[in-house]
């Protein structure tokens, strides 16, 4: 009778004897393995959480429509006003009619608010670049039309959101005339609205000449730090409205940010 030398896992387990080393290796590895999957996976629920917390509030909301708000007379009303001022001029009313429709509901009393606001932006936008272009001196001025009636909506207690995205946009205005006055550009905004577009691109190029001065710095960065300043202390507030004052005053800095790459690129 021939006698086997193996043992079985049963006998092992009676004896001792660990059979399967590498396996039991194994198995601690893959449980090592699964617990750290399984604690990337919670802190990603947890980030993804967090950001949903942060965005899914009336206040982000503001302030991400305010900066876009400030991006449209860009790229939308800048355009159109040079062909149509007119018929820009008349979308003023159509903002505000919208605006009005909007506060009319619960849901959508924040994008209404908004619309208000951005209406007498878009007002001043379309006299200004319409019919005034030429002349950087009442720029201001005339950016400041909507200012009355903002006044009187704040009295009452009315579009208070809308009311500080067009007092953080008329600021945000201000502070880039200033920078132009103080830098001496004021005769190649003048060039830039007169000459033929054919010659943007030499105009633009003795413009960043001049913003490249020891002047030009100094004042750009005194001025992009006020701006700062000004767009990011008012964040710590918990109320909707100086979100919406904050997002449109850091988008002055994108908005001039494409004079000086336009100038760059000229």
């Amino acid at each position: 009778m021939q006698i086997s030398n193996e043992v079985s896992p049963q006998q092992s387990a009676v004896v001792g004897i660990d059979v399967s080393p590498d396996l039991s290796v194994s198995n601690n590895a893959l449980s090592q393995s699964k617990q750290s999957q399984s604690k990337i996976s919670q802190s990603s629920h947890r980030v993804v959480r967090w950001l949903l917390s942060v965005f899914d509030t009336t206040r982000s909301r503001a302030l991400a429509a305010a900066a876009f708000l400030v991006a449209v007379p860009v790229f939308v009303q800048a355009p159109l006003v040079r062909v149509l001022p007119s018929f820009s001029l008349m979308l003023t009313a159509l903002w505000l009619y919208v605006g009005w429709k909007l506060l009319q509901k619960p849901e959508t009393q924040l994008w209404g608010d908004l619309t208000i606001g951005f209406s007498w932006t878009w007002l001043a936008g379309a006299i200004y670049w319409g019919w005034f272009r030429w002349d950087p001196y009442v720029h201001l001025p005339i950016e400041a039309l909507g200012l009355p009636m903002v006044i009187i909506l704040m009295r009452y207690g009315k579009a208070k959101i809308g009311n500080y995205f067009y007092l953080g946009s008329l600021l945000g205005t201000a502070i880039t005339d200033v920078y132009f006055y103080c830098v001496g550009l004021i005769p190649y905004w003048k060039a830039l609205m007169m000459r033929p577009p054919a010659e943007a691109g030499g105009i633009l190029h003795s413009a960043l000449l001049r913003m490249e001065t020891y002047q030009g710095v100094g004042c750009a960065i005194v001025l992009l730090t006020l701006l700062l300043l000004l767009g990011t202390v008012p964040l710590r507030s918990p109320d909707a409205k100086w979100w919406a004052f904050s997002g449109a005053v850091l988008s002055t800095i994108l908005a001039d940010s494409l004079f000086f790459v336009a100038a760059i690129l000229a």
